[in-house]
């Protein structure tokens, strides 16, 4: 990257914004309840190089949206905060290679206040690329923001187009939520297809490109460490034991011992839930080592070992492909809202906004384990 610096390339810069063309000082756009706002339409071949965007609130009521070349259907689609790595609607200053973002002390770690966010990421295409904000919201939203691009003569040779999904469970289907991570009776056995089908799946897509990372967000209703779960990875198909298998899910978020309050380049939370009350998004950038596909890659971690929790999950998934592919749907906006607490600290079990993943069926020694913890505990 930064030996791109010096390379003279032959290129056209150009910028959408919201500035207002009235000479006056009304530089952000007004998007009504329901309305898609085409932010930038742009006319290749070129690359998007920098999307920068502020807004006091909506964090999870807004779809960020991006066509490539004249696509049927987005290839990036999530949620505005999520995108840009703040979960729960949360905002919070924090550093990334890829991803910033930056809002003043008394707004950190709060729902809904003024934030500037930020992405670097190269975004070439062929054709076309719109980039749109979907205001899903029941209020008039207020947003500012650049889209920074690049033209070029010709397309950039064996570039990829960028892809970007959320998804989200909540609460996840863990078949021993009651039980303590690291306890005896929480380590049973998961492998083989039970594991392919019943982690928390980050990434489904099939075609040619590579994997470049996630942010992966929960919310803790046990309240103790709900991480331990093994990522575990397929590249082109299923096997045993995957292409990729790890070890625990702090491990697979490029640090040990639980998660800690810091942000660095490739791996760090964005919002810790020490400073939250249980609300935590980590993220994970592959830049080195990005990981490759010919025909589909299945992301997926436990969530607790063995798929035992039961907390909210959510995450946004960024890869490469070969070509244009849709990016999924995500949850209708009240089905992504953030889990809330009543005034005396307890969650709020509001059916309105839930997705609950499938329940895991319970094997003999599940079945066993819960027994064994039930008499533990009386």
């Amino acid at each position: 990257m930064i030996t791109e610096l010096s390379k003279i390339r032959s290129g056209k810069s150009g910028r959408f914004s919201s500035w207002d063309t009235t000479g006056r000082n009304n530089d952000a756009w007004t998007i009504e309840p329901g309305e898609t706002k085409r932010l930038a339409d742009i006319k290749g071949p070129g690359a998007i190089t920098h999307i920068w965007m502020t807004q006091q609130k909506n964090y999870r009521e807004c779809l960020l949206k991006i066509t490539w070349d004249n696509s049927e259907r987005p290839s990036v689609l999530a949620p505005l905060g999520d995108f840009f790595g703040l979960g729960h609607g949360i905002v919070n200053s924090y550093q990334s290679l890829l991803f910033t973002a930056s809002c003043t002390g008394e707004r950190a770690n709060r729902f809904n206040r003024g934030c500037a966010l930020n992405s670097y990421v190269f975004m070439p295409f062929k054709e076309r690329a719109v980039v749109e904000l979907i205001n899903e919201s029941k209020e008039p939203h207020r947003q500012y923001f650049y889209v920074d691009y690049e033209t070029y003569d010709e397309a950039l040779p064996e570039s990829g187009y960028f892809h970007a999904e959320f998804r989200r469970t909540n609460p996840f289907g863990g078949w021993g939520p009651e039980i303590l991570v690291n306890t005896p009776e929480a380590d049973v056995e998961n492998m083989g297809k039970d594991a392919w089908d019943n982690n928390y799946l980050i990434l489904g897509t099939s075609g040619r490109g590579h994997y470049i990372g996630c942010v992966l967000s929960v919310t803790n209703f046990q309240g103790t460490w709900w991480g331990e779960g093994d990522d575990m990875i397929w590249v082109d198909g299923y096997k045993w034991p995957p292409d990729l298998h790890g070890t625990g899910s702090e491990d697979y978020l490029n640090q040990a011992w639980g998660m800690q309050p810091n942000a660095f380049l490739r791996h760090g939370s964005s919002i810790y839930e020490g400073d939250t009350g249980g609300y935590q998004t980590s993220y994970v950038l592959h830049v080195e080592n990005p990981v490759r596909f010919e025909k589909e890659i299945r992301v997926t971690i436990e969530h607790g070992h063995g798929n035992h929790l039961a907390n909210e999950m959510s995450s946004v998934a960024y890869w490469y492909a070969e070509r244009p592919t849709p990016a999924a749907d995500p949850p209708g906006v009240e089905q992504r809202m953030p889990v809330l607490r009543d005034n005396m600290g307890n969650w709020i079990n509001d059916a309105s906004n839930q997705c609950p993943g499938k329940r895991l069926p319970l094997s003999d020694e599940m079945k066993a384990m819960k027994q064994r913890w039930a008499e533990k505990e009386e």
